[in-house]
């Protein structure tokens, strides 16, 4: 598709300005399923939820459905699901074990490795033969496993997925590599739609510690400790009876290619307010493990936003992993996953359930307060004066620096707006470029312009 859009009057990052059409524009919304969806790197599974051969999982890419199915060889390949006769899905349960993939309309029949084996009257139907090696299920380009998590990207000449995750590994190591066992899914997933784009839950995630402080301060007052709780209210061991940003030394924001991170740094494992005590107590049985593998900051870090650039985002030490499906351009759907070290006890695992459930499910305390803004903020954008408003995100700006200490990538103080900008910056340069050589291009100097003195 090519477009005369002027993404850089809409996104200006070096000064800290968006106009919020990008969240409304159909075009830019089917510019978007091209352009990011159809290039980017996106979190298609867990290793956990496909263990056996046969075994399969559906999601999307943007709106393309995918079926992702482990091979007789342990191997992973994901497909388009679409038949090729009449696009009819060839896989509709949410997940499970098969030895084939059958449209329920005209009966055509694939194998796991993608591969057409049947078709219903194919000598009468197809006296002059059908070349069945031609219409198999179009396979995901590429896909790439890191510590667990499965990604499938459909461009050819995209970053390996190691390169482009870049300085962001560091920071989803902090969940994935805790332990050596490694993690697992926990439960189902839960799904659930919400009435706003997708781009304002990634990026909150990414770079927006700066709303908990209001959004969420009802939510908090009622999970912390007061003087006169019974005892059936105490926090658990390793809580801390205050949100994290009230005690905090320091904090720190990352936001680079796209991919952001924020967190405060901590003197002991005290896990978040509303996780059960099962949990907290967990993190400080584990935490020298942890301090091992990982070093002393990323071993504290029980609290903190994250997304990976565009759509995968979680939350260290509450357990929950998720994906923005888009679905249009002013509806998202989420899709939250459970996620936890492999090694931790049963007891431990369902107390992460019921904690990630009950802050961060659908009918989550916490997340009923992202989502109301983020409806909210979509009625508004309905009107066109407002649309065409330009807003501010200047937060922080000019105050981004490599540090020196370790701590990896692009960074500012946590309450800033750096990630955010670098969020939407990456997405205009995919919008505007016919290639990841411009992409890449383009990023490195807005990131030079960023770092300048």
């Amino acid at each position: 598709m090519s477009t005369t859009i002027d993404f850089n009057a809409l996104v200006d990052a070096k000064n800290g300005r968006v106009t919020p059409v990008i969240y409304t524009d159909p075009a830019i919304y089917e510019l978007e399923l091209e352009r990011v969806f159809g290039r980017c790197w996106l979190f298609l599974c867990h290793e956990s939820q496909i263990p056996k051969a046969g075994d399969f999982f559906n999601t999307f890419m943007g709106e393309d459905p995918v079926v992702i199915v482990r091979q007789k060889d342990g191997t992973i390949k994901a497909f388009l699901n679409q038949c090729r006769h009449r696009s009819m899905r060839v896989s509709y349960a949410d997940s499970g074990n098969t030895r084939a993939f059958t449209c329920p309309y005209h009966g055509w029949s694939y194998g796991t490795d993608g591969a057409l084996i049947e078709v219903p009257l194919e000598t009468r139907a197809y006296p002059h033969g059908l070349c069945k090696e031609k219409w198999g299920l179009q396979e995901v380009t590429r896909v790439a496993s890191y510590k667990g998590l499965i990604f499938g990207n459909w461009d050819e000449g995209a970053p390996d997925l190691a390169t482009y995750m870049g300085d962001m590994a560091w920071y989803l190591d902090g969940v994935l590599d805790r332990r050596e066992g490694g993690t697992e899914i926990i439960g189902g997933v839960q799904k659930w739609e919400i009435e706003c784009n997708w781009k304002f839950a990634a990026e909150q995630f990414a770079s927006d510690q700066y709303h908990a402080l209001f959004s969420h301060a009802s939510a908090v007052q009622v999970l912390g400790a007061k003087p006169d709780d019974d005892a059936d209210k105490k926090l658990g061991a390793g809580q801390t009876a205050r949100p994290v940003w009230e005690t905090a030394k320091d904090a720190i924001q990352y936001g680079e290619d796209g991919h952001g991170s924020g967190f405060f740094f901590t003197e002991q494992p005290d896990a978040n307010v509303w996780v059960d005590g099962e949990v907290s107590q967990y993190f400080r049985d584990t935490y020298q493990e942890a301090e091992d593998r990982l070093g002393e900051v990323r071993a504290l870090r029980l609290a903190g936003h994250n997304t990976l650039f565009p759509t995968m985002s979680w939350l260290n030490g509450t357990a929950t992993l998720r994906v923005w499906h888009p679905k249009g351009a002013n509806k998202v759907e989420v899709w939250a996953f459970c996620i936890a070290d492999k090694d931790a006890p049963q007891d431990v695992k369902d107390a992460f359930e019921r904690s990630a459930t009950r802050a961060f499910g659908p009918a989550g305390f916490l997340e009923q307060d992202d989502s109301e803004n983020w409806v909210e903020i979509q009625k508004i954008l309905r009107g066109h004066r407002a649309r065409n408003t330009p807003l501010c995100m200047e937060m922080g700006i000019g105050n981004e620096k490599r540090r020196e200490d370790g701590i990896p990538g692009i960074t500012n103080y946590i309450f800033s707006e750096t990630a955010a900008r670098g969020l939407y910056r990456r997405w205009a340069d995919l919008l505007m470029s016919d290639n990841w050589d411009e992409v890449i291009e383009r990023t490195e100097a807005f990131k030079a312009e960023v770092l300048q003195p």
